[in-house]
């Protein structure tokens, strides 16, 4: 017995199987603000080399820095207002890349869909009007502080209000100016395309897109049958650049667009039917005052229902005060 003990114990221990290591998720957000990031830098070098962007070249790199110049200066100043680390900080030269991706977006934007002749004053207004939005237009959202109005709209839409006697919107057919037949069929085909992918995939905004483009040609039927406006114009504006553009760029932005996708459904339905309205009272640019009304409509929402919240919580609190202290009563005269 002690011999098969002795054997038993002399036979090494069978080896451990480890674990493979799992892979950490990918930030989908830092995916999708690259791929914009990057989408959108190559089509302003495409459009200033080859399709017909009338703006001055410099014009981009400097809304590009003054655009960086601001999002530093607001987010240090947020910093030290709150008493935390500036987001900038922490993570090297990494986290300021990542920090900087917005405004990336936000200025190239800006500059791209704005014609203001030789004035790069108009420019630089709504480029910084466009990036501090985002620190001074916040509504408790799920619980935390966010901006609501999409940034790079933002800044358009105060630019036509303020300067709409100087600044319009660029002309559609730069976009394809200098293209020849078969490429200016295939500039809409590759933004479709790449705008689709990163919106299905990375944004996860498939729900606002349809909603947004279904609610768009139902309201130029509505249009047609009732106010007699020609329904081939209400919907040529589909097949624009520009229309595109704005449908996988601009309308589903994911940090001022709903998450779940009923709510991203009514929003994009709720930008077309205010399109439709703004329309019928012949405004122009409607595009981008649809989309800032909404965005401003649904930050005030979340106010209401921040303050409707806090007033139900006062009267929970006063009523419970109400119930111990007439209970304490009760207790003291027995």
């Amino acid at each position: 017995m002690s011999a098969i003990v002795e054997e038993q114990h002399s036979v090494p221990p069978a080896p451990a199987v480890r674990a493979a290591p799992v892979k950490p998720e990918p930030d989908k957000r830092y995916l999708a603000l690259r791929n914009f990031a990057i989408s959108i830098s190559i089509f302003n070098v495409f459009g200033y080399t080859m399709l017909g962007f009338e703006q001055p070249w410099l014009w981009p790199l400097a809304a590009v820095l003054l655009a960086y110049s601001t999002e530093f200066f607001f987010e240090t100043l947020a910093a030290y207002a709150y008493k935390r680390q500036p987001k900038y900080r922490g993570r090297g030269m990494r986290g300021v890349y990542e920090f900087l991706l917005p405004s990336h977006i936000t200025a190239l934007a800006v500059n791209m869909l704005l014609y203001a002749n030789n004035q790069f004053l108009p420019i630089a207004f709504g480029v910084v009007v466009a990036v501090s939005a985002k620190y001074w237009l916040q509504a408790p959202i799920n619980g935390r502080m966010r901006h609501f109005m999409n940034p790079s709209n933002f800044g358009i839409t105060c630019v036509l209000l303020c300067f709409g006697r100087w600044v319009s919107i660029a002309p559609p057919y730069e976009f394809t100016e200098n293209a020849n037949t078969y490429f200016r069929i295939m500039i809409p085909i590759i933004l479709v395309t790449s705008g689709t992918v990163i919106n299905a995939l990375l944004t996860k905004r498939t729900p606002l897109i349809v909603g947004w483009l279904g609610a768009f040609a139902i309201q130029a039927f509505i249009r047609h049958w009732i106010w007699h406006v020609a329904l081939f114009t209400a919907l040529s504006v589909m097949t624009g650049v520009a229309f595109v553009l704005y449908t996988n760029y601009m309308v589903t932005d994911p940090g001022t667009t709903p998450s779940k996708g009923r709510a991203q459904f009514m929003f994009g339905s709720a930008v077309a039917f205010v399109y439709a309205a703004l329309m019928l009272d012949n405004v122009v640019y409607t595009l981008f005052y649809a989309t800032a009304i909404v965005c401003g409509v649904r930050g005030l929402g979340w106010w209401a229902a921040h303050f409707y919240q806090k007033s139900k919580q006062r009267r929970t609190d006063a009523e419970m005060a109400a119930g111990q202290s007439r209970l304490s009563g009760a207790g003291a005269s027995a």
